[in-house]
């Protein structure tokens, strides 16, 4: 039976398999901390990116506070594996939605959630009363600031906040602005420049909010593209990046190379198709490409979409050729999507395997 351990090589690996090098990603989050954490800002990764309960811990034990998820069977799945600090950044509607929150927050009191709209707010309120629950949630009102997604309009979050103050099993303690429309902005001005719009908005809500008395303690926002330019704006106390620790071949293209591809899919060749290309079992079920297509870490090689199993690698006269058998590492093009499509990393260092990760919340997207 097929079953890799830790202490075997790279090459024992089957093919496709998620590898992370632990060098390059140990030093994608040292970079990161010794950044942020000097501007005195909470850092509260978003685990949407690793869906792992031990890479979240990994974190905190190098000064992160928590962890976000998106959707609530991710924080399931992440709480089940012992991993309770979290942050819900997508809202929760809907009774099956609100009974899971509920029966969640039973069992992890320290959960926070965000709210939109005064419906959502009530549904809630009204679940927890029937529960027995005394203990109140604790919720942020969700802003749009300019992404156009989700959250509240500025002009929204008074009435808002005071219908959550009105709400027995309601503690409001912040407000969340995702600026996810600027995360891969090519031009570092353009983005600063909007980043710290988008930020006004936030930050001045946030204020309006205090100086009528609510206790806004929490002003969580930011993303790898954006988190530095956050962490410079009086009143922000939190930032959420998440694909830093990775990296993928869309944020590399918007930012720089400041942080490093540590994760690949390890790949085999397995037919030859003329004289410069093959193909490698690597396709729509390994790598996605909504944010176009992964490249080879290799960059000889030009990477080209054969269907749900398949790849091309396509390169140029002169050019090493690749034969059936040989291995190749492909670097994802967006991270979050693809880590969700495997059940397991295959940390290593030098070649040899020296953790195994469950992707823990894979699959969770209600």
């Amino acid at each position: 039976m097929y079953s890799p351990k830790v202490g075997d090589g790279l090459e024992s690996l089957d093919t496709p398999s998620m590898i992370v090098d632990l060098d390059v990603m140990e030093a994608n989050i040292k970079k990161l901390m010794d950044r942020l954490l000097p501007t005195g800002r909470n850092i509260r990764p978003h685990l949407k990116t690793t869906k792992s309960a031990i890479i979240a811990k990994r974190l905190v034990a190098t000064g992160a506070k928590g962890g976000c998820v998106a959707k609530l069977s991710e924080a399931e799945a992440i709480t089940a594996a012992g991993f309770t600090d979290l942050l819900i950044t997508c809202e929760v509607v809907g009774p099956a939605k609100v009974k899971r929150l509920v029966e969640l927050f039973r069992k992890h009191r320290g959960l926070r959630i965000v709210i939109d709209s005064q419906v959502a707010a009530t549904a809630i309120n009204d679940a927890l009363d029937k529960s027995g629950i005394e203990d109140p949630i604790a919720v942020l009102i969700d802003l749009d600031v300019g992404l156009h997604r989700t959250g509240a309009q500025p002009s929204e979050a008074l009435p808002l906040a005071r219908h959550i103050g009105g709400l027995k099993h309601l503690r409001l303690i912040g407000v969340q602005g995702y600026e996810g429309h600027l995360q891969h902005l090519h031009d570092f001005e353009d983005r600063k420049k909007q980043c710290l719009e988008s930020m006004k908005i936030l930050t001045e809500t946030a204020q309006a909010l205090k100086n009528e008395g609510f206790n806004i303690e929490v002003v969580t926002t930011g993303g790898t593209g954006t988190a530095d330019f956050c962490a410079t704006v009086p009143g922000v106390t939190e930032l959420q990046p998440g694909s830093f620790i990775f990296m993928d071949t869309d944020y590399r293209n918007a930012i720089g190379t400041y942080y490093s591809h540590s994760l690949s899919l390890l790949a085999t060749v397995i037919s030859k198709q003329g004289e410069r290309q093959v193909t490698i079992d690597t396709g729509l079920k390994s790598l996605t490409t909504d944010s176009g297509l992964a490249e080879c870490k290799d960059t000889r090689y030009t990477y080209g979409q054969l269907g749900d199993e398949h790849g091309s690698l396509k390169w140029e006269e002169g050019t090493p050729a690749l034969s059936i058998g040989d291995r190749v590492e492909m670097i994802p093009s967006h991270i979050d999507p693809t880590v969700n499509l495997h059940d397991f990393y295959y940390a290593y260092r030098n070649g040899v395997i020296e953790e195994i990760w469950p992707v823990d919340s894979r699959g969770k997207v209600q």
